[in-house]
């Protein structure tokens, strides 16, 4: 266990940090899952640019990695251009 001030501190402000990761990280994936669902071509264009948000946001904040983000943007754009 740390035994400084300081580092007890960076212990609380570490675990509010990875909640707010694991929070937004979570959210984004459940975004992803609702997006690739849709059967509505119409729907899902208007719901990609806010799922691309996040994912950027994502990588912004190295939640994930940059070229991981890319990929999931290049997938899901595919996608909904796909649906018929």
């Amino acid at each position: 266990m740390a035994n400084h001030k300081s580092a007890l501190k960076r212990v609380r402000s570490d675990e509010k940090k990875r909640d707010l990761n694991r929070y937004q990280h979570k959210t984004a994936r459940n975004a992803m899952r609702v997006l690739r669902l849709e059967e509505d071509k119409a729907a899902a264009e208007k719901r990609l640019p806010e799922v691309l948000s996040m994912i950027d946001k994502l990588a912004k904040k190295n939640i994930i990695h940059s070229n991981k983000a890319a990929n999931l943007k290049s997938s899901l754009t595919v996608h909904v251009n796909a649906i018929g």
